[in-house]
């Protein structure tokens, strides 16, 4: 098969043929019609994940079709039209007993543990527990929107940040998860502040719904600007960016007891960043981590995409083939872009 591969982290990578992948027992191949473009294929390819394991191909938000199923499925047959969170859980650790597959203690993830969808074929582990039905008349390139950025926005605003109707949300960081967060919490009736440093994405963001955008290259306090738009701080915040200055700003944004959700990727050589802790114990507020979705939580984010409130395909500015991702890859640690980018493999 045709796939994105890097052997060295930082350095181009290259489309070439690679051996087409095998079903575990637990697990099924899938043949790739569309896939997203994240920031997190960023930082894998940066070197900012430990579970790579070079050489590698990366890709982790996918729709495609069933292909091959291993010995022990018994939900999956070649040709389901299917797409799958970017955490595949073992389904049978405790996290998982208790329904939070999500942080499953034995999860692996396509693109990071094992090889990707930036490929013809890709390998899935636990299909029953994983793989989700691709409902009639959604495309490929909507279903593959949803795996990463769409469903983790998603959680991390309704299932994580509790957004209710009237609420001020904040979101930091307008790429494809921040968007999607924008989408959601005005689709739930809440009034949201976008920040970015780039015209287009608040241009985009007020286009999905929020109601004021913020130009941080205009402040040297974007979390000032959002309490004074709001009359005192954000009931909820979220970073959607992922950086030290985007994480602080966004608990500095909250009114008292406010929420903050950390959803972007903060990588430092430590694995630490310093977070403004003594406005969150005078003010109460809470700061939590969301980490994608569970498959089983899936039905009620498509059910709302179904009936229209939610447009991810809105979401979608730009599609790419396969042999364009390598540059567009390495382009996004200087100019991440707005909106989400799919690649349609074959196109």
């Amino acid at each position: 098969m045709r796939a994105v591969v890097f052997e060295h982290y930082a350095r181009p990578a290259e489309v070439r043929d690679v051996p087409d992948p095998r079903p575990a027992p637990h697990g099924v191949v899938v043949r790739v019609e569309a896939t997203g473009l994240c920031r997190s294929d960023w930082h894998g390819w940066m070197g900012h994940d430990p579970d790579i394991t070079l050489p590698h191909v990366p890709g982790h938000e996918l729709a495609g079709v069933v292909e091959s199923v291993g010995a022990g499925v018994t939900g999956r047959r070649p040709g389901d039209r299917v797409t799958v969170p970017f955490v595949c859980a073992c389904g049978s650790c405790p996290s998982c007993a208790a329904g939070d597959q999500q942080v499953c203690e034995r999860q692996t993830q396509p693109g990071f543990t094992h090889w990707g969808s930036f490929a013809q074929y890709v390998a899935l582990d636990h299909a029953d527990v994983n793989l989700v039905a691709i409902p009639d008349g959604m495309s490929y390139g909507t279903a593959a929107s949803l795996g990463c950025r769409f469903a983790t926005a998603f959680r991390a605003v309704v299932q994580q940040g509790g957004v209710a109707a009237g609420e001020w949300v904040s979101v930091y960081g307008c790429g494809g998860v921040g968007l999607s967060a924008v989408m959601i919490a005005a689709a739930a009736g809440a009034r949201v502040v976008a920040v970015d440093v780039s015209p287009q994405a608040l241009d985009l963001a007020r286009k999905f719904g929020a109601v004021h955008g913020v130009d941080a290259r205009d402040t040297d306090d974007p979390a000032a600007a959002v309490r004074d738009l709001t009359a005192g701080g954000s009931h909820l915040s979220l970073d959607a960016l992922g950086s030290p200055a985007t994480a602080a700003a966004s608990v500095n944004s909250l009114r008292r007891r406010g929420r903050h959700v950390q959803v972007g990727l903060l990588p430092s050589p430590d694995g630490n960043t310093p977070l403004p802790m003594a406005r969150a114990i005078a003010l109460e507020l809470r700061l939590l981590g969301s980490h994608g979705m569970a498959a089983h939580t899936y039905p009620a984010m498509l059910e709302l995409v179904r009936a229209g409130t939610l447009r991810p395909d809105r979401l979608v500015t730009s599609t790419i083939t396969l042999d364009a991702v390598p540059a567009a890859l390495a382009a996004m640690g200087t100019a991440p872009g707005a909106g989400v980018t799919v690649v349609e493999p074959w196109a």
